[in-house]
């Protein structure tokens, strides 16, 4: 790989890690507002189905994101942006923290109690959505990996679709016991709100799947790679 290319390819690694952290943490911030996507009114479990959080909007964004990287610059890279959003949450909860500590002024257009209204319980959040963001990343490019090797880097929208699945259901059950065990939300909502969720996700991963196509067909044109070659030494 020529020295330019090299630099293009840290270039877009960058950019990407820095689109995985910011729908990251954004998908922590907004997640208390819930709205309802779909034109029918059908309950299950007393919750209307696909009413799901705000912060579900940006989430599935992360999943392509480490999709692309496994692809591209591998296991090891994808990993590392993992990481680097875990800290980027932890960070986010401690100036949240701050911001709770800090009194209002008289004349502050957010005062204390509206603050708290809206970020109040997003410690809490960002603790439960690391958490399960947690086990589902790295259970993401587990199996991307897995079905990868398992198939000679062949069949794209196999690993594509079955690593994220799998780990955005463990994702949705894990944050929802959390928010649940945590009274943030309440419990007769756990069984709507999971299938919901779960659903809107499996959706999206479908959706997405013609822009992994697109990203990877990209590099493997501009860094020439072949199938199941991943980006070397940047």
């Amino acid at each position: 790989m020529t020295e330019k290319n090299k630099l293009l390819a840290q270039n877009i690694y960058l950019i990407l890690a820095s689109l995985f952290i910011a729908s990251l943490v954004a998908s922590n911030l907004i997640f208390q507002k819930f709205f309802y996507w779909y034109p029918f009114d059908f309950k299950i479990f007393d919750v209307k189905l696909f009413e799901i959080s705000v912060g579900l909007l940006p989430y599935p964004i992360t999943f392509l994101i480490t999709d692309i990287l496994s692809e591209v610059y591998g296991r090891r890279k994808a990993n590392q942006v993992v990481i680097a959003g875990i800290f980027a949450s932890l960070f986010s909860l401690l100036i949240i923290y701050a911001g709770k500590l800090a009194p209002a002024t008289s004349w502050s257009p957010v005062n204390d109690t509206t603050f708290n209204l809206v970020f109040g319980a997003a410690p809490l959040a960002v603790l439960a959505s690391m958490l399960a963001y947690l086990f589902a990343q790295f259970i993401d490019i587990r199996v991307y990996h897995f079905w990868k090797n398992y198939t000679k880097g062949k069949h794209l929208w196999l690993r594509n679709n079955f690593s994220t699945f799998s780990s955005q259901f463990i994702d949705t059950l894990t944050v929802l016991l959390l928010l649940c065990s945590f009274e943030i939300i309440a419990w007769d909502k756990f069984w709507g709100l999971l299938i919901s969720g779960v659903i809107f996700k499996i959706l999206i991963a479908a959706l997405d799947t013609p822009l992994l196509y697109a990203a990877v067909y990209f590099f493997r044109k501009k860094f020439n790679l072949q199938p199941g070659e991943e980006i070397q030494n940047i």
